[in-house]
């Protein structure tokens, strides 16, 4: 038996003559589907696999699929006599072009066999006699080219029996470690910082053994945890020889893995004899190497460059889910080998220019990377590790006075340890340039277009269908205002389940029987205010609003889509700022909460002030035109009555219709008062969101509340309203019962109802969101949104039916990505990221949902 080791992703390129047996070679060790014939191909495109007038669209789509294929991950192999440099050739530029290794394997069998077989075979049968001697001559003439053509492996097999005796191996390739789950501990660029790595590893529980002079050769975990470091451990700091002597141990004893950095490499370089320059924190490596005892130095230096020359670019851990890489890698190269995907891993993708510090600009390929793998990597300092598009930088500049930072995965933990003290004085500054490094990149159309994919921290990953993407670019590029202060947009809110009580389409009993179930026992009931949802964004000055949004402005109002409240031009917004601001100052908030500026949700009175339009055109013309046609058939009815004609039952039910007429115009008007400039305008602010630096969603309410009421108490204009509230115990029957007759209360004196919140704000349940309010509208109320009559049994009934379940999960996806660009906010994050989330949130509001609900 011959056994033939093939890499299971890779290209395999059989090359032998005709008759040499290839074809049957191939549906014995292959599956069907991993062969691409060539005369299977020529039959395609022209019904005759003998057709040599087809080779050339046949090998056009040979090419097509083994491409396809091997962009897709799959083993592919070709079915062809491939005898012919050039032929090949074809076929290793395609192999390289996806990043995978060709392997040949060489079926060379006698022209009299391959003669003997093609006269078998009645498409064959006729083929001229020079045709076989050819191929085995073209084969044997290029041999010994096959490897400097590009083939990593040569595969010869001489003879049929020697071809019947052959088995393949499928081997894994090197940097497929999926079988390892971990858990592991992902530590970053430590560049010879020795004594921050060891405290590092003893917070991460790993204990260190050392040897008989103190140095530590090892360490491990107790609960079996594998240390992953993601290259640069040497250079610049002061014991690159200690770190390598640790982490060698550590690799050696199977209590690690360890990728290549580009230092790694360019010490293996120097170590081997090549000629490196000793820039960036080489020369410190090698004089600290030098300096090691005499009788220790050789065969510690040996050992070093065995150890670097055997380091794999980049791994696949854990299923597949989690990419570790020096320099990061896009997805299409993850589990691929060849020069251009290590060079990637070890060094990033440049632009070709440098920067003011002489260094080479990075393309930002995290910011566009869209894959389901985790990728964590290091390569180029950073403040903080913070995840962008499920990636993670582990650079955090130890070396240079930052931190040594590690990840726990999967439990995404990040732990860290700060340096003893500047190493190595950077050439570029830690801290990116500008205000906090807020400007990052300029916003950019494929931040926002086509279909996306936003990582959020309490929702995982939230898609953005294409169509919906493209109706929310339509109102932010006409509508919205100014995308700096534009920081927010506040979710849609999912009703109480469907109440079954007589009358009633919702009722308190459903919302408080749903957070119990959701394990939520203390909830907060507030009033809901007859206006409309309003984000407001005030600056302590316009100096402030400058400093940390790049805009000299007092801030603004906008709705749930982002588009200004009021007309620019009328100064409402100017003096609902001012009024806020001064309330701000007078409770002492800039100075509490450390901040110049603040976010605010809120109600924004009457309803009638942004929706006068619709009142006038839906609302009010249905109220208009029962009003003009219920009181002259009523009267018909009444004079047909005078006359001895049966109408009673007509005469009721249509008195019951006039009279729903009635209760609905009495509801919606309810909503409509008189505004003169700013008299008559009111704004309930219930809860404040974000902070500089600090994200407030997830305060619990009655913090968020005590706030809000302090702002209304130094409120000295009468703009600001008070937001009723009452805190229940889901679990305890009178505080249930209490808050049924709240709401009651509220909704018979003309309320629109309450919204019931997690009186902790942000709750979970099982690792997942639980809806952070359910709004419980009243019956009057419901009148508007459903129709004078929707009361009458059989419309009841029928509404009971009516679905919430994508209202509820479209309610959370946008809580999620609010919480999200809320997070971004406060780290200071840049425009785009923040925005991304934020335009998110409008997109899934194209999405089909009933309106009513």
């Amino acid at each position: 038996m011959t056994r033939l080791a093939v890499p299971d992703l890779c290209l395999v390129v059989l090359v032998g003559a005709t008759g040499s047996g290839k074809s049957s070679f191939a549906r014995r060790h292959f599956l069907p589907t991993q062969t691409v014939s060539s005369d299977t191909c020529r039959g395609v495109v022209s019904d005759d696999e003998g057709s040599q007038e087809a080779t050339k669209d046949a090998f056009d789509l040979v090419h097509y699929i083994v491409g396809k294929r091997l962009a897709a991950g799959r083993l592919t192999v070709v079915d062809a006599t491939n005898v012919k440099p050039e032929d090949r050739r074809h076929l290793v530029e395609v192999a390289r072009e996806h990043d995978v290794l060709p392997v040949a394997i060489v079926l060379d069998v006698p022209p009299e066999v391959c003669a003997e077989r093609n006269s078998t075979r009645p498409d064959r049968a006729h083929m001229p006699a020079h045709v076989v001697p050819r191929h085995v001559r073209e084969l044997r003439r290029g041999l010994r080219s096959l490897a400097r053509e590009g083939f990593r492996t040569v595969h010869h097999l001489r003879g049929a029996a020697e071809i019947e005796a052959a088995e393949i191996a499928l081997e894994p390739r090197y940097n497929d470690l999926r079988h390892l789950t971990g858990p592991f501990d992902i530590i970053g660029d430590i560049h010879g910082c020795r004594s921050e790595l060891e405290s590092l590893l003893g917070e991460l529980g790993y204990a260190v053994e050392r040897d008989e002079s103190g140095r530590p050769v090892n360490a491990r975990h107790p609960e079996g945890r594998t240390a992953v470091f993601v290259g640069d451990l040497v250079d610049r700091g002061p014991d690159s020889p200690g770190v390598l002597r640790l982490v060698m141990g550590m690799v050696e004893a199977g209590n690690a893995l360890c990728i290549p950095g580009n230092h790694e490499n360019k010490l293996g370089r120097a170590l081997s004899g090549r000629t490196v320059q000793t820039t960036h924190g080489l020369a410190e490596t090698l004089a600290q190497l030098e300096a090691l005892p005499e009788g220790e130095r050789e065969e510690f230096t040996a050992r070093v460059r065995t150890f670097i020359r055997g380091l794999i670019s980049h791994y696949l851990l854990d299923g597949g889910k989690l990419v570790v890489a020096h320099a990061g890698l896009i997805e299409k190269y993850h589990g691929r080998t060849s020069g251009r995907v290590r060079s990637f891993a070890l060094y990033g993708d440049t632009t070709g220019e440098t920067d003011s510090y002489g260094l080479p600009v990075r393309y930002p390929w995290a910011e566009e990377y869209r894959g389901r793998a985790s990728v964590v990597y290091g390569h180029t300092p950073t403040p903080g590790a913070k995840w962008l598009n499920n990636t993670l930088c582990l650079d955090t500049g130890c070396v240079f006075g930052g931190r040594l930072t590690a990840l726990r995965w999967p439990e995404r933990q990040i732990v860290d340890v700060p340096a003893e003290r500047v190493w190595y004085e950077p050439v570029r500054p830690l801290v990116p340039e500008g205000p906090g490094g807020r400007e990052g990149r300029p916003l950019d159309l494929r931040d926002v277009s086509g279909r996306r994919i936003i990582d959020t921290r309490h929702a995982g990953r939230i898609s953005v269908r294409e169509e919906n993407a493209a109706a929310a670019l339509e109102v932010m590029s006409r509508f919205a205002v100014d995308p700096r202060l534009l920081a927010y947009l506040p979710p849609t809110m999912a009703p109480s389940a469907t109440s079954a009580r007589e009358g009633y389409l919702e009722h308190p009993v459903e919302a408080f029987a749903g957070y119990r179930a959701d394990g939520v026992r203390h909830v907060v009931c507030e009033e809901k205010h007859m206006g409309s949802r309003a984000v407001v964004l005030v600056a302590k000055d316009e100096e402030a609003a400058e400093r940390r949004f790049g805009l000299a402005s007092p801030g603004t109002v906008v709705t749930r889509t982002g588009r200004p409240f009021f007309d620019p031009s009328d100064g409402r917004e100017a003096a609902v700022l001012a009024a806020v601001r001064d309330a701000i100052t007078a409770a002492g908030l800039w100075k509490s909460l450390e901040t110049d500026w603040l976010l605010l949700d809120c109600e924004l009175m009457p309803w009638s002030l942004k929706a006068g339009e619709l009142l006038r055109r839906q609302y009010a013309a249905v109220g208009a035109a029962a009003g003009a046609s219920f009181p002259p058939a009523l009267a018909a009815l009444r004079s047909a009555a005078e006359r001895g004609v049966d109408v009673g039952a007509l005469t009721s039910r249509q008195e019951a219709r006039d009279g729903a007429a009635s209760l609905f115009r009495d509801a919606y008007r309810r909503y409509c008062w008189t505004v003169d400039g700013m008299d008559g305008v009111r704004l309930a602010p219930f809860q404040l969101l974000a902070a500089e630096g600090r994200s407030l969603a997830a305060v619990p309410h009655a913090e968020q509340l005590a706030w809000i009421d302090a702002l209304v108490a130094a409120d000295g204009t009468g703009l600001l309203r008070e937001t009723g509230r009452l805190f229940v115990d889901t679990e305890d029957e009178a505080s249930v019962a209490a808050g049924g007759r709240w709401w009651t209360e509220l909704t018979e004196a003309g309320g629109e109802g309450m919204v019931v919140k997690p009186a902790e704000a942000l709750a979970t349940k099982d690792h997942r969101l639980v809806q952070p309010g359910v709004k419980v509208r009243g019956r009057e109320y419901l009148r508007i949104i459903y129709g004078p009559e929707y009361t009458e049994p059989e419309r009841l009934e029928k509404l009971r039916g009516r679905g919430l379940g994508h209202k509820r999960s479209l309610a959370l996806r946008e809580y999620a990505l609010g919480l999200e660009a809320l997070d971004r906010l406060a780290a200071g994050e840049p425009l785009w990221r923040v925005h991304e989330a934020v335009f998110a949130v409008l997109a899934l509001e194209s999405e089909p949902v009933d309106p009513r609900l």
